[in-house]
């Protein structure tokens, strides 16, 4: 009792001096207090406030990272007594965050540090006061702040792109203006799980895309701007759209679908590109049929008695987008104004891409995409029926090295269309590869096959850079003698059996 005496007078001492001392004093003693307190105490307090500076305007951007640091090594898993759990519509992840004035603990490099979310109300105001106070060892603070906030940062930045929302954009006919872009949340479901590649395929464009997301320090070492270029063609159905969902996905980028034709000039090219953020897809579809570039190159020079009126180059094509314009965007100065974006383009025909648009440097990787190879046509098989081996996919094999290879698309709608019955699937997927072998095939069928014959021509006479060469499509594309050799002489016999039965009916 005498001690509880003794408090209660000690804090009416303290409410007495409290209202008689001035309150420059009080200051000074509270200082004076703090500092006796920082003194004596084992550990340091570093305070960080939502926003810099005494007029709290900009915010702090190092707030933003403890924010999702805290989150991302999930405090719900922690000592942290209090939480507050939020979700937001578009979102199927639950976020969890520090509740005002709590703590929790994290360990760094062996030593224990806490993280204090202080909520203050403003005086007279309805405003909060927020910030994060860290606690850490003084004796080991220099060797410990530096590492620990660097890691706090990577580790923000790292959950940010995974959790964020991915949206896809396309372009709104407006560049010129602040909002040249409308976009939708990206929910494709494709993976290079669910992708029809070969399975060495997947794995070549897989670390290609790794060492490219972690190659920051790499391409800033060397002077190159943080982008790459992949030329993805092939045949309608060969999987081109899938495969450029499959690769936001796995690296949680937004998609840009530029789309040429709303573009009128290069001025609004250039615009357009620099509101594309950084960590994003740039993709222009069926680059070869967007727009005519080739009459570019086809024109003839302007005689310098006709010079133009202004001496803009975009009134010589008459206001619309040049080869030199889309030359500028891949590659010029303007491609570097932001960083880690890849630039994909898509044809049917490579043949009808300018060579300018395909060097290195523009376009780094070219990817061939056709007809589902063995290990491809296997893996669909999987997806949609859950089969991992069935009677006739020996058969279905032999028909693919026979020459009777679908494209994914029309295997997939075969597969769709009986995913009921997997007997009935698979009969109806031989049936169509025996009808391609034998010539029951329609015109664009024909077509697809003369396409992939003429790549298959020009690949082995034109000459291939070293990174233009790392992706050269399927496997069955590779194999050239003994493959080959087979299907060539099966379609020679097939063709002789087929004259002789024209020329008995002639007769």
């Amino acid at each position: 009792m005498e001690i509880l005496s003794q408090l209660w007078s000690l804090l009416g001492l303290l409410t007495v001096l409290q209202n008689v001392l001035p309150s420059q004093l009080l200051s000074l003693l509270h200082s004076l207090y703090e500092s006796l307190q920082d003194l004596l105490s084992p550990y340091s307090y570093l305070d960080i406030p939502e926003f810099n500076g005494y007029c709290g305007v900009e915010l702090n951007d190092l707030y933003r990272h403890v924010t999702l640091y805290l989150n991302a090594v999930d405090p719900s898993a922690t000592t942290c007594r209090r939480l507050t759990l939020t979700r937001s519509k578009s979102s199927t992840r639950f976020s969890f965050a520090v509740a005002p004035n709590h703590s929790v603990r994290d360990v760094f490099a062996g030593h224990t540090l806490s993280w204090t979310h202080h909520v203050d109300a403003v005086p007279d105001s309805l405003e909060e006061r927020r910030s994060f106070v860290l606690k850490l060892p003084k004796r080991h603070r220099q060797a410990l702040l530096s590492p620990y906030l660097d890691h706090v940062i990577s580790r923000a930045e790292e959950f940010e792109r995974v959790s964020r929302e991915r949206r896809l954009f396309t372009n709104n006919g407006h560049g010129s203006y602040d909002s040249g872009w409308v976009s939708v949340p990206f929910r494709h479901p494709s993976t290079f799980e669910t992708l029809a590649l070969q399975p060495h395929l997947k794995k070549q464009i897989t670390d290609d895309l790794t060492a490219f997301a972690n190659g920051k320090d790499f391409y800033h070492r060397v002077g190159r701007a943080w982008k790459r270029g992949y030329l993805l063609y092939g045949p309608p159905g060969a999987g081109k759209s899938s495969l450029i969902a499959a690769m936001a996905n796995y690296l949680c980028y937004d998609v840009y679908d530029l789309e040429l034709t709303k573009v009128s000039d290069n001025s609004e090219l250039r615009a357009l590109l620099i509101q594309t953020t950084n960590r994003s897809i740039i993709v222009i579809e069926d680059i070869d049929c967007s727009v005519d570039l080739t009459a570019d190159r086809a024109s003839k020079p302007r005689k310098r008695s006709q010079p133009s009126v202004n001496g803009n180059d975009d009134d010589e094509h008459g206001g619309r987008v040049t080869l030199s314009g889309l030359l500028n965007f891949t590659d010029g100065l303007w491609s570097c104004c932001g960083e880690e974006r890849i630039i994909v383009f898509t044809t049917n025909h490579k043949v009808n891409v300018d060579p300018a648009l395909l060097r290195c440097g523009r376009m780094d990787v070219h990817v061939s995409l056709g007809a589902c190879g063995a290990a491809a046509f296997r893996s669909l098989v999987k997806n949609y029926l859950g089969l991992e081996s069935h009677a006739l996919m020996e058969v279905a094999d032999s028909c693919v090295r026979s020459g009777g290879a679908l494209t994914p698309a029309h295997i997939g709608e075969i597969l769709l269309r009986n995913r009921g019955d997997a007997d009935v699937a698979m009969r109806e997927v031989v049936a169509a590869m025996q009808a391609r072998i034998l010539g029951g095939r329609s015109r664009d069928q024909v077509k697809d096959n003369q396409y992939c014959e003429v790549e298959a021509a020009m690949a082995a006479v034109a000459p291939r850079s070293p990174e233009s060469v790392l992706l050269r499509g399927s496997p069955e594309n590779w194999e050239s003698s003994p493959g080959k050799k087979r299907k060539i002489k099966f379609l020679v016999r097939l063709r002789s059996l087929t004259k002789s039965d024209s020329g008995r009916r002639g007769v």
